[in-house]
């Protein structure tokens, strides 16, 4: 599951997502903040042309500027608040030391800067009153003369306009600015996951294609659509692949023939050997009466014939692997038995401590288990010292047996090798390096394994049959 998220598709899915989540918050806080300020700035010039053409068209006597002036009476300063409230608001007159609040508002309400400002122009501020926006407006009064000259009346009006409807329009709004982001959130997802697809089913191809090289099948190829980067990619892929199988089957070609060439020097060995083992059996019976340097030549040749007898059937059973032809033929023994049937065959058995269950039967080839014990047994004797103990148990799912000697111990780098062909460790011993790569083919056709750790002191080898 992790890997949805990290691999290139999430990342890319992530990556669109994230600009589209971006792009539609600049678009629709752009769009809010463009249309808020357009609405509240038009609500206030409106007001604000509202209260001066009301103030232009007054014809209340403000002022005892002049002879024979009055001061304005109560019900003249009601009209003149009435004629200027705007939307339920409210209209604040100070004339002089004298004030005429009206509703709810008074002139706590009204910001000192707005206060100072209104004895000389007309100012406007936003304020939130009670949790509401409001618009304010602060004007001193003034009277036109006939000579068109403006004289201060000493009055100023503040002016309380309600923004309620601008606030719920504003409101309004961002529900189908939320609602187009969300829509615009959808449609990007959509079109990352219908790229990501695009872009990445070429590189699955490959991905899969590529595996499919390594599982064996070098005739994979992908088909290659278009001219872009990744129609080149899948064009390079289809000739790596063309090399590939090419280069693989002149290299099996060369294996199968030297597989070949071994088996037929191996079997064509074969018939001379007989003869020399034949001659070998006669010189040996002689060795005795022979003097001393002649035997010591006839006990040299002797011996060498039998390395060369076991190479040579070591060999056979290789290339038997190589080709695949080795079958098991399997039946039910005695384990107790054919260990000692082993050691007993070979003249080991006073140099071995067999451990095993005198009932313990399991299924195997009985030809082929004899091979790995005596590959496992000969190689303890040869390169460790005694005492070399074998013991079996059966287990849940097969049977184990394990071999350990109490020498020196295999050198720690080369115990990943000792199941090469032909790989010895150090420079002990006369054998082939053979042996174990044998024992260990026999184990896998049994569908087991052999594995090989070092003790203190010594080293165990330990063989695992499944059940059948």
């Amino acid at each position: 599951m992790k890997r949805a998220y990290t691999g290139l598709r999430g990342r890319l899915v992530i990556t669109f997502t994230l600009i589209a989540v971006a792009a539609s918050a600049l678009v629709a806080g752009i769009g809010y903040e463009l249309v808020k300020h357009r609405v509240i700035d038009l609500a206030e010039q409106v007001a604000v042309r509202d209260v001066r053409d009301t103030l232009e068209g007054t014809r209340v006597p403000i002022g005892a500027l002049w002879p024979g002036d009055s001061p304005p009476t109560d019900a003249q300063i009601s009209t003149l608040q009435k004629s200027l409230r705007m939307r339920d608001g409210g209209v604040v007159v100070r004339y002089e030391s004298y004030l005429y609040a009206d509703g709810d508002f008074s002139m706590n309400d009204v910001p000192a800067d707005l206060d100072a400002g209104a004895t000389r122009r007309m100012v406007t501020k936003r304020q939130v009153i009670d949790g509401k926006m409001w618009l304010l407006i602060g004007t001193p009064v003034w009277r036109i003369e006939p000579i068109h000259i403006a004289q201060p009346t000493g009055m100023s009006v503040f002016v309380f306009v309600p923004l309620t409807a601008e606030e719920q329009l504003l409101t309004d709004l961002r529900q189908p600015l939320a609602a187009a982001g969300a829509i615009m959130l959808v449609i990007a997802l959509a079109l990352a996951l219908v790229l990501a697809r695009r872009v990445l089913l070429p590189v699955r191809q490959l991905g899969s294609a590529a595996r499919a090289l390594g599982a064996g099948h070098l005739d994979t190829r992908l088909p290659v659509h278009g001219h872009d980067e990744l129609a080149e990619l899948t064009a390079t892929f289809n000739e790596t692949a063309v090399a590939l199988e090419s280069s693989v089957s002149e290299l099996r070609s060369l294996e199968a023939m030297s597989r070949r060439f071994v088996a037929d020097v191996s079997h064509e060995l074969r018939t001379p050997l007989t003869a020399m083992t034949a001659v070998a059996d006669m010189l040996s019976e002689e060795a005795e009466r022979l003097p001393e340097e002649p035997a010591t030549a006839v006990r040299l040749v002797l011996r060498e014939i039998g390395r060369l007898r076991t190479l040579v059937e070591q060999l056979i059973e290789t290339s038997r692997f190589d080709s695949g032809t080795a079958v098991l033929h399997v039946d039910t023994v005695n384990v107790a038995d054919a260990v000692r049937d082993c050691l007993e065959l070979r003249g080991w058995l006073d140099q071995v401590r067999v451990n095993v269950p005198q009932g313990l039967a399991f299924s195997v080839d009985p030809l082929r288990f004899d091979v790995i014990l005596a590959n496992l047994v000969g190689n303890a004797l040869r390169h460790g010292e005694p005492p070399v103990v074998v013991t079996a148990r059966g287990t849940p799912n097969g049977l184990e047996v394990k071999v350990r000697d109490h020498g020196k111990g295999i050198p720690p780098a080369d115990l990943e090798h000792v199941f090469n062909r032909f790989y010895k460790a150090g420079v002990r011993g006369d054998g082939s390096g053979l042996g174990l790569s044998i024992a260990r083919a026999n184990a896998h056709l049994h569908g087991g394994t052999i594995s090989v750790r070092p003790q203190d002191p010594g080293t165990l080898f330990t063989l695992w049959l499944p059940s059948t």
